[in-house]
């Protein structure tokens, strides 16, 4: 009674599913490691997965390609280099973004930042410098012209209404 035109085997896709995770370590926005808020790390983060940072973070931090998330309760002491950086808690140290940077209302960055786009929005804070370089193929055709930019962008600083101190110009 079996219909042999349907040779369906039903018993090795349970097994597919299980591989399937492996494969898609290169999304970046299907995997997320998470380091909650009761957690602290001191040392280097390095890996091929994005991360949310809810606690404590000291060292550096190297995930190229993926996103690092440093959350409103989330304070990292640490060089961040990384695919694309969003702020909504408390950062002090370098970011370099291969695509972007993201510092919201409620985040604090301290630190120069080397991206291809930054956001600060209103009532964010930022100190530090802004180098903004060219995406890896969208823009190449201009990048040398621009190179002189971050002089005119520490102008960008006065953004932060937060810093009583001018000292940079």
């Amino acid at each position: 009674m079996h219909p042999s035109p349907n040779p369906e085997p039903p018993r090795p896709a349970p097994p597919a599913p299980s591989v399937e995770p492996a494969n898609r370590v290169g999304t970046p926005a299907g995997d997320q490691a998470i380091i909650s808020k009761g957690l602290f790390v001191k040392g280097e983060i390095s890996g091929t997965e994005s991360l949310y940072i809810d606690g404590k973070v000291e060292g550096s931090i190297s995930l190229p390609g993926n996103r690092v998330t440093v959350g409103r309760n989330g304070q990292v002491g640490a060089n961040i280099t990384a695919r694309e950086v969003v702020v909504l808690g408390k950062v002090r140290g370098n970011v370099s973004a291969s695509d972007r940077v993201d510092i919201r209302a409620e985040g604090a960055l301290s630190g120069d930042v080397a991206a291809a786009r930054i956001s600060i929005e209103d009532g964010a804070f930022f100190k530090g410098g802004i180098d903004i370089r060219k995406a890896d193929a969208k823009l190449a055709q201009g990048a040398s012209p621009l190179a002189p930019a971050p002089t005119p962008t520490l102008a960008s600083a006065p953004v932060t209404q937060e810093t009583p101190k001018p000292a940079l110009q």
